[in-house]
């Protein structure tokens, strides 16, 4: 069973029901948000928590059924088509196991960690009860050699992932798919789960040592690495942030020392240049091979699990039409590729044309690739590099996509902002929100029920993909039309995104930056629901 972090309610090792668990996980996060209160007011504000979340647990759908698996990550040889990583992963193969549901079911996932440190299991994108999360505070970590199980139900379909919340273990291969079915969805003849990544750990450096040389007094110079650039966009729901507003003075990023460069992320492309990227765990040159009809409609769902960096896919001959972004309906656009940043998810239809088609995702800016195959006939494959033509056609991007109707989220509350700047640098690769690290953070506040703005801000120089956990939020585009359902959202830089949320989940979430880098060192947050 896992311990409470240091600064949580001491429970001197005695076994915990669920029920205890979760009043022990919210009054660990709420001591450490309360310091300074009296006990009977930590007391106060965690009963109230507690009986928030069993509320909101309670309003959400129920089946009836439930959906058990069993994870166990650990240390493995993984073979990524030829090159074999050292790594952790959830049993010896990456992705791991898919965990797949419908709506109102309740998921039983038992972690068995057989790792030498502490883990966590994430359910990225999942409206699910806090103290399930898979972060701390609100779910204590799992500790070497300990069991737990995550129950909670599934209220939204969509298309989601695992991942684990526990330093840079993210950028390893502790990652999984999980699919919410809603029956009323099908309406193709067979689906494709795409999971991309970037890969260093067993092959290159470790995430470590790379996080060691970004964050060291002798950080190489990324001058002399490839330089790549695409057709320039502007996100419509976007404004320019001309000058910074977290409190520190502007730093040259990377992006003024020559590094990897793209117009669609507004710059600077990412910190790492990664010695593999891959679709569904294989490298360009040992491809999976997807095999369908000519003539079917094919439903792929996109997951981009990689740390940091952001990929357009195309698949060759064949335009997609895109229907969901993280999980929610979109008024249907048809693109010719697609621009997937860490953590989003979009899911598209295709119709099968005949014969043997690569599916590639550029690494966008950093001059390589990861590849799959659809085969519906006969024809051999291009060469590994290969790079069609959609790859610079219409590409899709986040402004171009309205969530439908029945998912809209309304309009905002009037004068009720959540102002989120995000700050940091290169030089110093401190990065933060609200002008603090995470480990000095004044979280932001919301009360249940409310309607906030959130204002992404980024006047860095370098583009951010901003995850709330527990939560969607639904952008809004400069006009004042509501824009796409999102978890994650690129938030260029020099520019803000505004979003309204709904405050219906109450707990203490986290709100970071999924640059697994930028995360650990130091841009992420709280939002945490006060009563």
């Amino acid at each position: 069973m896992p311990v409470l972090p240091t600064g949580g309610v001491p429970f001197d090792g005695a076994l915990l029901t669920r029920r205890g668990f979760m009043a022990a996980s919210v009054a660990g996060g709420l001591a450490l948000a309360g310091c300074g209160q009296s006990n009977s007011q930590v007391s106060g504000a965690t009963a109230q928590m507690a009986a928030a979340i069993a509320a909101a647990e309670k309003a959400r759908p129920h089946s009836g059924r439930t959906v058990t698996a069993s994870l166990s990550p650990q240390q493995a040889q993984v073979d990524l088509g030829g090159p074999v990583a050292r790594t952790l992963a959830y049993g010896n193969n990456i992705p791991g196991p898919l965990i797949r549901a419908k709506v109102g079911d309740e998921l039983v996932v038992t972690v068995s960690n057989r790792l030498d440190h502490p883990t966590s299991v994430h359910w990225h994108g999942i409206a699910l009860r806090n103290d399930m999360d898979g972060a701390a505070p609100a779910t204590p970590n799992i500790a070497a050699g300990q069991d737990f199980t995550y129950r909670f139900s599934v209220p939204n379909p969509g298309t989601y992932w695992g991942h684990p919340h526990t330093g840079l273990d993210a950028d390893m291969g502790l990652y999984l798919p999980v699919i919410v079915d809603d029956p009323s969805e099908g309406d193709y003849d067979a689906e494709w789960i795409v999971v991309l990544d970037d890969w260093t750990d067993g092959v290159g450096k470790s995430p470590q040592q790379l996080y060691n040389e970004l964050t060291g007094p002798d950080k190489p110079s990324r001058s002399a690495m490839p330089t790549t650039s695409t057709t320039s966009t502007t996100p419509a729901n976007a404004t320019t942030s001309p000058t910074p507003t977290s409190g520190m003075p502007e730093m040259p990023g990377m992006s003024d020392n020559g590094g990897t460069k793209s117009d669609l992320l507004g710059g600077d492309a990412g910190d790492i240049d990664y010695p593999y990227y891959l679709i569904n765990g294989r490298i360009p040159a040992a491809p999976t091979t997807f095999k369908a009809k000519p003539g079917q409609r094919i439903r792929i769902r996109f997951i981009n699990t990689g740390s940091d960096t952001a990929f357009r896919v195309a698949l060759a001959g064949h335009s997609m039409t895109v229907t969901h972004t993280d999980g929610f309906p979109v008024v249907p656009t048809q693109v010719d590729a697609l621009l997937i940043g860490m953590a989003e998810r979009y899911d598209v239809i295709v119709t099968a044309a005949d014969g043997v088609f690569p599916l590639v995702a550029l690494a966008e800016g950093k001059n390589d690739l990861a590849r799959a195959l659809l085969s519906t006939g006969t024809g051999s494959a291009p060469d590994p590099g290969f790079q069609p033509g959609e790859l610079g056609q219409r590409v899709g991007t986040i402004e171009m996509f309205t969530a439908t109707t029945p998912v809209n989220l309304g309009r905002p509350q009037p004068d009720l902002n959540l102002p989120v700047v995000l700050g940091g640098n290169m030089v110093q690769y401190n990065w933060m929100i609200n002008g603090r690290p995470y480990s000095d953070t004044d979280p932001l506040h919301v009360r249940e029920g409310e309607r906030p703005t959130i204002t992404f801000d980024n006047p860095t120089m370098m583009y951010h993909p901003i995850h709330l956990h527990g939560h969607t939020f639904q952008l809004i585009n400069a006009d004042g039309s509501p824009g796409a359902r999102k978890d994650t959202v690129i938030v260029l830089p020099k520019q803000k995104i505004l979003a309204v949320l709904v405050a219906d989940n109450p707990g203490l979430w986290q709100l970071h930056c999924h640059n697994t880098y930028h995360q650990d060192a130091g841009m992420q947050t709280r939002l945490d629901y006060t009563f």
